[in-house]
């Protein structure tokens, strides 16, 4: 090379994805990796809880904080084939009580996101959960497993950032939106929405009724609900068929939420180890899992339903805690498949505002229909004298027992 010959050396910018929802703390992600000379690749992983207009938006807002690239990557129906399904099947509840709502779409989210930054072939991936949640652990552990070797950047909990800070940074540097703290936080989903602040932070409190989204706007003070189930999942809504069982969760949420169904707070573990309190509203888990429960006593043996509760419990607590992976979860996905096999017919609800009953079953599977007998009727496949001696039998064990031990008689 001559004295007077130049050699220009390009040096490639580092990709990095940013898991961007559109809210202060992946905005901020955004527009400083991008200040700092990242070549940012925002992700809107939807699992059902962004409306059109709000992608929309994302993607207007991405370009304005120097994404070089926005995509949305939908994985709704991927929720509920390898999720939402099982949960259905299980009738999870965690703490008998929240239908795991954020926690299992977070994981989904997390998978969608690893995936694109693999086939973009991305050095980083970027998430804004704090320190301080659950969320955090179920970015990082995802990204670790699915996308190894790639950096994890988290600002917002490496930096310890406050709101002015992010929202100073923002203006400063020309972008300007609402994002001012409000009272409620909240999480909408396919699968409920979940509230946080105002009240909640005071264990001796409840929601008031402006903390929640959906209202009563039922005409009817009651409304008769039929959820009809084929192997377990949902195969018509007041006798309308459906092949998109998102869209049939969606029916059912329409019609629960004109009761406003499904409000509850819940209080549990988080994977860090401290008690946490969340709010939510969700009236189509709730009726779902309901009738289906109710489906289910009448199709399954007494013991299909107790090791069914096991593993419905198991399967909901790994969700939860950020287990999606563990290689135990297929086989509990096994177990609940098989178990829905007879988990056939139409579950009656009568709806009305704020709450609802369960009604009856109407399947060709139920097993109270048996030719054997009619509890607290009469019986047809044994005799007075059978009875007699199945209870003398019966009774045996604890007739040794006592025998031995007549001091404990209660």
């Amino acid at each position: 090379m001559g004295l007077n010959e130049q050699k220009t050396i390009f040096i490639m910018a580092k990709k990095v994805v940013v898991a961007y929802s559109g809210g202060l703390d992946t905005s901020y992600t955004v527009m400083k990796l991008s200040q700092e000379g990242w070549e940012v690749y925002a992700a809107s992983a939807n699992t059902g809880g962004f409306s059109a207009e709000q992608l929309k938006q994302n993607e207007a807002n991405a370009y304005k904080l120097g994404a070089k690239e926005y995509v949305t990557l939908d994985v709704t129906q991927e929720y509920y084939e390898k999720s939402l399904k099982f949960m259905i099947f299980g009738n999870v509840l965690r703490n008998n009580c929240y239908p795991i709502s954020v926690s299992s779409e977070r994981i989904f989210q997390a998978i969608a996101i690893a995936r694109y930054a693999n086939e973009i072939g991305a050095d980083a991936i970027a998430h804004g959960s704090t320190g301080a949640g659950n969320d955090q652990i179920r970015f990082d552990m995802t990204f670790q497993v699915l996308a190894p070797g790639k950096e994890i950047i988290t600002m917002t909990r490496d930096k310890a950032l406050s709101r002015k800070e992010e929202v100073d940074y923002l203006n400063e540097h020309g972008f300007y939106a609402d994002f001012t703290k409000l009272k409620y936080s909240y999480n909408v989903g396919l699968w409920g929405t979940s509230i946080c602040g105002g009240e909640l932070l005071d264990p001796t409190q409840g929601l008031p009724e402006e903390a929640y989204l959906k209202h009563v706007t039922a005409k009817e003070p009651e409304a008769r609900l039929t959820i009809t189930f084929k192997h377990g999942e949902i195969d018509a809504v007041n006798g309308e068929h459906f092949d998109d069982k998102v869209k049939a969760i969606q029916a059912i949420e329409e019609i629960g939420a004109s009761y406003a169904i499904g409000r509850d707070c819940n209080v549990g573990d988080t994977i860090i180890g401290i008690k946490g309190r969340v709010g939510f509203e969700a009236a189509a888990p709730k009726l779902i899992i309901e009738a289906h429960r109710l489906l289910e006593k009448s199709t399954l043996s007494k013991w299909q339903q107790y090791w069914k509760d096991q593993i419905g419990n198991w399967y909901g607590m790994f969700l939860h805690e950020s287990e999606y992976l563990e290689p135990v979860m297929p086989d509990m996905e096994a177990f609940l498949t098989s178990s829905q096999r007879h988990v056939n017919g139409t579950a009656i609800l009568k709806l009305r505002p704020y709450g609802f009953e369960t009604v009856g079953v109407d399947s060709d599977d139920d097993l109270t229909k048996s030719k054997l007998g009619e509890y607290g009727e009469m019986q047809h496949g044994w005799t007075a004298d059978d009875a007699k001696g199945f209870i003398k039998i019966l009774s045996t064990p604890l007739k040794v027992y006592y025998g031995t031990h007549p001091d404990e008689k209660r």
